[in-house]
């Protein structure tokens, strides 16, 4: 008889299929990723980054390109504060997680259960489990932090058709300190021809480099809401944003060519760091 499903963890939802389900297997992927983003643990390191959530053999060279720069935060960062748009479930507003831990192959993560109370009563924030039971766009980061983190609790927020500035207010109670790192989830351009995607996703990580959250739609980015909050709250405290990577599934897995008018997927890793001027 198999064990009983402890209802207070999120157990994995796309192990097996984003990413391996054995612990060894995972393990040892995420860390040959991290391993080959090679220098990009030099330079400042980040107080916040934007990253892809696709299958690993797709996105993971260009999210290991950003979360490579984390290695130097270790033992410092102890809150990982983790947004990415809703693919599974339509609601407004944005969705915490009801569950006290969110299980992968490596282990369980803990839920900060005093960071979701201090912003429970802000607008649009909601319980809403089903929101995150199948939800891939948090899920497939948590290996990543996993093994670049030594031990760190998670706040971890699904955005459904949500304000901007309620994901901005929400980032604001949630800032903190070096102890906290903020995460947005986010692919680019979806099933376009290779040519024209490289042309679309330049054109969004220019947006996004000038922190011009208006000139993003949901054709650009999926998670273009919690990135519009991003850069609001990047404005406000005068950060800098330095693009990591860019590129597509052609690129990294997929073919660029062939009869299929929409062919691969966008991914770009960017890093958020004081400014030298602020």
């Amino acid at each position: 008889m198999p064990p009983l499903r402890d209802p207070a963890i999120r157990p994995p939802a796309v192990a097996g299929l984003f990413y391996p389900e054995g612990a060894a297997a995972l393990t040892r992927w995420v860390d040959e990723l991290l391993a080959a983003a090679g220098g990009s643990a030099h330079g400042p390191v980040p107080k916040a980054i934007i990253a892809p959530h696709a299958g690993y053999e797709y996105s993971g060279p260009v999210a290991a390109s950003v979360y490579a720069r984390l290695r130097p935060l270790r033992d410092l960062v102890r809150r990982v504060v983790l947004l990415g748009p809703a693919h599974r479930v339509a609601f407004e507003g944005m969705a915490l997680p009801g569950v006290s831990a969110f299980r992968t192959p490596l282990g369980d993560v803990p839920v900060d259960a005093e960071a979701l109370g201090r912003i429970a009563t802000l607008p649009q924030l909601t319980p809403l489990p089903e929101a995150h039971a199948r939800e891939h766009s948090l899920e497939v980061h948590l290996p990543f932090l996993q093994r670049v983190f030594a031990d760190f609790a998670l706040v971890p927020i699904v955005v459904g058709d949500a304000a901007p500035a309620a994901v901005a207010a929400a980032l604001d109670a949630l800032w903190g300190g070096p102890e906290t790192l903020i995460v947005i989830s986010s692919d680019l351009s979806h099933y376009e021809p290779y040519r024209a995607a490289r042309v679309h996703d330049a054109r969004t990580a220019e947006a996004i480099e000038r922190l011009d959250a208006r000139a993003l739609g949901p054709d650009d980015a999926c998670g273009c809401i919690p990135i519009a909050g991003l850069l609001a709250a990047a404005q406000k405290r005068g950060l800098a944003c330095t693009r990591l990577d860019l590129r597509n599934s052609g690129d990294t897995a997929g073919a660029r060519d062939g009869n299929a008018a929409r062919e691969v997927v966008g991914y770009g890793a960017w890093a958020f760091t004081p400014s030298p001027a602020a």
